[in-house]
């Protein structure tokens, strides 16, 4: 039998070139995407247009470059997103640009004093995890008490059985409180130990790498834990800053982006981060989802190689 190209084969086999084209094309975006998740990115370094009223502007500049899921802040809890407190029309402009949000970041704050209506909103776009940065225990030189991080845990396991009840799983980041030390371990793996299994699962927040917290290290550790990450890349090497002023104990609280550590940050691929390996273990995990949070310009270059990336 004489040998033919493949286009030759689908030609005599009744089978369009261009189908076969689109076929493998979109075989090869859900290969390429790590664990074939979708690429999402977290909103919040870009609030400043959401305040703006330039919501759906940033949908389709996300959209553009590749990006399918969005995380937001609470419209109630966070002050640059108040405009997306309608959550129909929310929930509108998100699907108009092709996107959809299945999780958000909630302040304690607002679960504490009315959660039902944190959870109300969040149904109605059509979300499926609350997620708290911080749960914001005292820390006095970067230690707390045994005390304030069972206190902080009981009531975090109160505020998920109210969400698993509706439905709705809370999920809780890795920031300040969290990188703490008490009684000589971190705060962080006390609470692995303190917050029930089933209402409270974790998100991992990659630039903690700083901190000595290393993704796919806690992934393997925690399996079944983890049911997020946010994704930013890290260059351990590169020489550290100097330290920064002690900080204005009279200046107001606000969200912290904690863990950086004074390394710079790089578009994910171009840090020290092993990203194979961290996606390997975030599979081991669980982790259902994960978002980019970095600069504008970062984000671009971080969702090009993830587009690339095969897992």
């Amino acid at each position: 039998m004489a040998d033919i190209s493949r286009r030759d084969f689908f030609k005599q086999a009744g089978i369009d070139a261009a189908v076969v084209g689109v076929v493998a094309a979109t075989a090869s975006r859900l290969y390429a995407n790590p664990l074939g998740l979708p690429i999402g990115s977290q909103t919040y370094p870009h609030r400043a247009m959401i305040a703006d009223g330039k919501f759906a502007d940033l949908l389709k500049q996300m959209k553009d470059i590749g990006i399918e899921r969005i995380e937001l802040c609470s419209a109630i809890g966070y002050k640059e997103f108040s405009k997306l407190e309608d959550p129909k029309e929310t929930k509108k402009i998100i699907g108009d640009h092709g996107l959809k949000c299945e999780s958000a970041h909630f302040s304690m704050r607002e679960l504490r004093d009315g959660q039902q209506k944190s959870i109300d909103w969040a149904k109605e776009i059509g979300m499926k995890q609350m997620i708290t940065a911080s749960l914001g225990g005292p820390v006095t030189d970067g230690t707390t008490t045994m005390d304030a991080v069972k206190k902080a845990a009981d009531e975090y396991n109160k505020i998920g059985e109210v969400a698993a009840k509706a439905g709705i799983q809370q999920g809780l980041h890795n920031e300040g409180f969290e990188l703490a030390m008490v009684d000589g371990k971190r705060v962080y793996d006390t609470l692995f130990e303190l917050l029930d299994p089933k209402l409270v699962k974790f998100q991992f927040q990659m630039s903690t790498v700083t901190s000595g917290l290393v993704g796919a290290d806690y992934f393997t550790k925690y399996p079944g834990r983890f049911i997020s990450m946010h994704v930013q890349d890290v260059d351990m090497n590169a020489p550290l800053p100097p330290p920064p002023p002690p900080p204005d104990p009279n200046a107001p609280a606000g969200r912290g982006r904690g863990g950086r550590g004074g390394r710079p940050q790089k578009p994910v691929g171009q840090g020290t981060i092993d990203w194979v390996k961290t996606f390997k273990a975030a599979k081991t995990a669980g982790v259902k989802n994960y978002f980019v949070e970095q600069s504008w310009d970062l984000t671009k270059e971080s969702v090009a190689f993830l587009k690339s990336l095969k897992v």
